[in-house]
């Protein structure tokens, strides 16, 4: 008894200090786009880390005792769309998102992915919530949709980014479901490591395609945010965030991504200087509050 609640107790450590991560993505993101192409920026993370995660599975290998079971028959096509989702869905559709809309803004998206992500286990895990999960999920979408269609970050017309946001939370939610589910038998770590080494070729030979012609405009704020997507929001944080949700479990450690927007406004205003709008703050709470809503009435 003991040893598994000393077990969950640290997958819930492991799953906060993924989330704290991942929270300054789309800060970073921001400021790397404004002198990347979001094309480059995304191929580029996916390249660095999959070069990485390359190497950390061989060193794994090398000892042995270490190295993971290899992934086997359909556990590769779930590995794809992991990749999919959270190596080059997410990073592309919120880097294209980060040219319309401010960070703070996109932020109010990221609300929504614990309940992105419930919905996928749901349909991956056969699961039969109760009606009020469903109304909880109606209304927490309907304060998004209707935050947007009201200008209410003071971006308005921003139809497009916010249109890529909510695109990116879909496929977030579909990779962290199917990773979550992996990362039982594969490893947390190597989830994600395996996800990055199967996209390393195609995303290297893409990075190469849209390689700049020059990087002398290339700032250094530029250069550290890519270095923080491509080896903390690429690979470190799903180290933990992935190892949080196999030990204490995906619905619970999951409902961590409820910090996410807080950390998320507080950095972009302590950062980038974005302004942060009450109707903003407003409407991330009520999200908040939807999401928890719909996670008590999961099961």
């Amino acid at each position: 008894m003991a040893i598994a609640i000393a077990r969950a107790n640290g997958g819930w450590i492991s799953g906060l200090i993924g989330i704290v991560i991942f929270s300054g993505s789309l800060p970073a993101t921001r400021i790397a786009v404004m002198d990347f192409d979001p094309a480059f920026l995304t191929v580029a993370r996916a390249t660095i880390a999959g070069a990485i995660a390359m190497v950390l599975l061989l060193v794994a290998q090398s000892s042995r005792k270490s190295y993971p079971s290899r992934p086997e028959g359909s556990e590769w096509v779930s590995l794809l769309v992991v990749a999919g989702g959270v190596v080059v869905g997410f990073p592309l559709l919120t880097a294209l998102a980060l040219e319309h809309i401010t960070s703070a803004r996109s932020v109010v998206y990221i609300g929504l992915l614990p309940l992105s992500t419930a919905i996928f286990g749901v349909l991956r895990g056969g699961d039969r919530p109760r009606a009020v999960f469903w109304l909880f999920s109606i209304l927490g979408s309907a304060l998004v949709v209707g935050f947007a269609a009201s200008g209410g970050s003071g971006n308005s017309g921003a139809v497009r980014g916010d249109l890529l946001m909510l695109g990116a939370i879909i496929v977030c939610g579909l990779g962290y479901a199917e990773g979550g589910r992996l990362s039982r038998r594969l490893g947390g770590w190597q989830v994600i490591s395996w996800a990055l080494v199967i996209s390393l070729i195609p995303m290297a030979g893409l990075c190469f395609a849209v390689w700049p012609t020059s990087f002398d405009n290339i700032g250094v704020n530029a250069w550290l945010g890519l270095g923080y997507v491509s080896l903390f929001s690429m690979l470190i944080g799903f180290f933990f965030w992935y190892r949080g949700l196999a030990r204490g479990g995906i619905a619970a450690v999951g409902q961590l991504q409820l910090l996410q927007p807080f950390l998320g406004l507080m950095l972009a205003s302590a950062l980038l200087a974005e302004p942060v709008s009450g109707a903003m703050i407003a409407v991330t709470l009520g999200v908040v509050a939807c999401v928890a809503g719909a996670k008590h009435f999961a099961r």
